[in-house]
């Protein structure tokens, strides 16, 4: 068998701890992308999938042929246990734990590090910077969702100019979208078009952004509604204040507050279009739901946002901070037909955001990594460039 075609059994790293989770199941249940992405493996045709998890005790669970294997101590030597092909790190803040995991491990496993922020955390926590760069010789691939993403790494030195960078979604969606109208009166989301925010009220979401140019946009969309929900609300004070101060948006914008995770696709579902002003993201987790469940994207164009809506594919993008591009947006996909809409976007998630797709790409890397280290020198000492179609190399 071709080494491109070869199965690669693939362990899962994650050195990120949480004291309040003191149940393995409840673990599981809260890190869903630590689960949907070993099952999506499986399915794309990896040998094995595991995940080796730093915790506050020893433990071990199995789910649907995944073994979960939890470490108060020693998870380098937990995961080189198993011999895998790939070790797969969650998070590029661990540079001395992936340098300790690489000596651990066969000199034939590849270890791929990957991003689950955009940059931000580097300005967060400056004393990485050293470690960084002296061992970010440990890992042969990097995984960004954009390669906007890896720019803050590279500038700190986490990421060599000869190394590897691949693109990929971290997550995906689970949520499949019900009957607009259950779903309406579950959700009590109307309007035509319903249009739904899902995000904290902050300055990096830009509710204020929004509310302007909603309240814009309806002078050509009079039956629009904007349902907000919202978990955090710093700027809670000045948008309570901007809608009561407006006669227009009184009576246009339901700020529903927080809403259980489970009676989320009835939201979605209901919604027509879904909006958020955000400057920057990681991850975009509430619009790949939306888009899951059938709403629109109108979203501001970032990397993120771009990569998710296919550049625009679907939905409209508009530019970050200008309500007035944002009111275009709104009306422009307000006007479109709802049902055909819907039937592009379940094509896209299909295609390009479920988890099959996910571990469909993210095989297709590991199999490329591992037979790239099994064709060369060590990371640790190569200054061989990257190569393939799939790959960026890092400048």
């Amino acid at each position: 068998m071709k080494t491109g075609q070869a199965t690669v059994s693939v362990v899962q790293v994650n050195y990120a701890y949480d004291k309040r989770l003191t149940d393995p199941d409840e673990l599981l249940d809260r890190y869903f992308t630590l689960t949907g992405w070993s099952d999506a493996l499986l399915r794309a045709g990896a040998r094995a999938a595991a995940v080796v998890q730093r915790f506050h005790r020893d433990a071990a669970v199995t789910r649907r042929g995944v073994d979960y294997i939890f470490k108060r101590s020693g998870v380098a030597a937990g995961a080189a246990a198993l011999h895998p092909d790939i070790a797969h790190v969650n998070g590029l803040t661990f540079p001395w734990q992936t340098w300790q995991l690489r000596r651990a491990l066969d000199s034939s496993c590849a270890i791929v590090v990957q991003s689950h922020a955009d940059g931000g955390a580097i300005g967060r926590a400056p004393e990485l910077r050293l470690p960084g760069r002296a061992l970010r010789r440990a890992a042969d691939a990097f995984l960004f969702a954009a390669d906007e993403h890896a720019a803050a790494w590279r500038q700190a030195g986490f990421i060599a100019a000869d190394q590897r960078v691949y693109h990929v979604m971290p997550a995906s969606s689970t949520l499949e979208p019900i009957a607009r109208e259950p779903a309406r009166r579950a959700s009590g989301v109307d309007g035509s078009p319903a249009i739904l925010w899902v995000g904290r009220l902050n300055a990096n979401k830009d509710p204020l952004t929004v509310l302007e140019g909603f309240e814009r946009a309806l002078r050509d969309l009079p039956g629009a509604r904007l349902t907000m929900i919202f978990g955090t609300d710093e700027l809670g004070a000045e948008v309570r204040a901007r809608i009561s101060q407006s006669f227009v948006l009184r009576d246009r914008v339901r700020l529903a507050g927080t809403v259980a995770h489970e009676r989320m696709p009835s939201f979605f579902s209901a919604a027509d279009l879904f909006v958020v002003g955000s400057h920057h993201e990681g991850s975009g987790y509430s619009l790949m739901e939306a888009i899951a469940c059938g709403a629109a994207p109108v979203v501001s164009d970032i990397p993120t946002f771009r990569l998710l809506t296919g550049g625009g594919a679907v939905g409209a993008l508009w530019q970050a901070g200008d309500a007035a591009d944002c009111a275009r947006a709104l009306i422009d996909a307000g006007r479109r037909d709802p049902h055909a809409e819907r039937a592009r976007l379940a094509d896209h998630f299909a295609r390009e955001l479920s988890w099959d797709a996910v571990g469909k790409r993210a095989l297709e890397i590991y199999r490329e990594v591992r037979g790239a280290r099994c064709a060369g020198p060590s990371p640790l000492s190569s200054s061989a460039p990257a190569s393939g179609n799939n790959a960026r190399r890092s400048s």
